[in-house]
This record gives C-alpha cells, sequence and structure tokens, in this order.
C-alpha cells in the first residue's frame, strides 16, 4: 500500500498545497503501517485508490461546505472516501438515515432510495472522514496511525485559503477537530452527532442544512441541492 502514490492521485489543487505533507515522517510511517497491514492479509476499506476521493470530487476552490466523519465504514462493499456515504445498492446506514429525515423536515425533499453522495461532493460538500482508512469489521482500527494529522493539515489549509465556507460540526469528536476553524470568516454549525444515539440530543432541528443554504445566498453564492437523484 503505497499512499505516496496516491499522492499523485490528489486532485491538482489539493496536491499543490498538501504535496509535501507525504514527505513528513508522520506519513512516512502510516505508509509503513498500511504496506504491514496489507501483507499481513488484512482487508483495509476503502480501496486504497478510493483513500482521496473527496478530494477528487470537491476541488479546494470549490468547496463551500465541510462535513467532517471520523473514519470510514468498516463492512463490506460501503466505504468509497466520502464520509457518511456508501457505495451504489448499499443499504443506507443509520446515522445517514437521520441525515435524511433532518433534510426532510427541514426543507421537504424526499428521502432517497440510496446513500451514495457524490452529488453533494460535486456541488462543493467536502465530504471529509478524520481517518481515511480502516480494516474490514474493526472499527476505528486504524486511528491515531497518522491520518489525522494529514486531515488537521486539510482543515488548515481550507480555512486559511477559502472565505465564507460552511463547516457542519456534528458530534464531540467533529467539534474538537474543528477548534481552530475562524468562525470569523467561516461559518461553522454545531450539532450532536446524527447517530440514532444521540440525534434525538439536538441533530434533529438543528436547521444546518437551511442555515448553510442561507449562508452562502448571502454571500451571493448557489445554494447546495441537498436532493439526491433516485437510482434504480
Amino acid at each position: 500500500m503505497a499512499t505516496q502514490d496516491n499522492a499523485i492521485q490528489l486532485e491538482p489543487s489539493w496536491l499543490a498545497r498538501l504535496a509535501p505533507e507525504f514527505e513528513q515522517t508522520y506519513m512516512q510511517d502510516l505508509r509503513a503501517f498500511l504496506r504491514v497491514e496489507k501483507q499481513a492479509g488484512k482487508r483495509i476499506f476503502p480501496a486504497g485508490k478510493e483513500f482521496f476521493n473527496a478530494f477528487a470530487h470537491t476541488p479546494l476552490d470549490k468547496v463551500k461546505v465541510v462535513i467532517l466523519g471520523q473514519d470510514p465504514y468498516h463492512g463490506e462493499g460501503q466505504a468509497h472516501g466520502l464520509c457518511f456515504s456508501v457505495k451504489p445498492g448499499v443499504a443506507v446506514p443509520p446515522s445517514l438515515k437521520n441525515i435524511y429525515k433532518e433534510i426532510h423536515a427541514e426543507l421537504g425533499l424526499p428521502t432517497p432510495n440510496h446513500g451514495h453522495l457524490t452529488a453533494w461532493a460535486d456541488q462543493g460538500v467536502l465530504l471529509l472522514n478524520a481517518v481515511l482508512s480502516v480494516e474490514c469489521a474493526r472499527a476505528a482500527s486504524h486511528r491515531g496511525k497518522g491520518w489525522e494529522t494529514f486531515t488537521d493539515r486539510v482543515i488548515d489549509v481550507v480555512n486559511r485559503e477559502r472565505e465564507g465556507v460552511v463547516f457542519m460540526l456534528w458530534g464531540s469528536y467533529a467539534q474538537r477537530k474543528g477548534a481552530l476553524i475562524d468562525s470569523q470568516r467561516h461559518c461553522v454549525l454545531k450539532a450532536p452527532h446524527p447517530s440514532p444515539l444521540s440525534a434525538h440530543r439536538g441533530f434533529f432541528g438543528c436547521g444546518h442544512f437551511v442555515a448553510a443554504n442561507n449562508y452562502l445566498q448571502g454571500r451571493g453564492e448557489a445554494p447546495i441541492d441537498w436532493s439526491l437523484p433516485a437510482q434504480p
């Protein structure tokens, strides 16, 4: 698993800012860890070519909204590099179902029949997990291996180089990770995580999707279309 090779797969605007990260000691250690895991026969999600999928769909200059997740889904065929999103044909996970419920409550949009969120990413919603890989059936198994340092750098780049981005920070983990975002230059929205364990504590009724679009339109930008095209 050559994480450095994957740097070449980064969309050019991200590569221009993040290429030096791949020379850092933490990234070399992460690359070595992933290589050992793969040599041991462990299955890692998503596929290596999809680690940086979020960046491919959302170039830096197109970022309007950032949603922060934790680590990829660890079930078969789910993860494909966008937080909260699953591949076509895969059952919609519980947290995403709750996100859909909130969108419906706020905007009256129909509930999608799938969990594939690339249509959001292509409009400028950076769907960023803090950790970009996981071992099959072992949640959080790649935490503390270096990915968090890399994604902290991503958030720092957006914070410094972009203006007027909406950050949706759901749950204490995302809120800690986004603690250094300049709320004078960006719109920072906080709520409990949409997990079934916490959604009723304030995610439902948070109004984030309306608030994000109101903020973007107030800046003269097109709002996000939070509906998703139906899949057969």
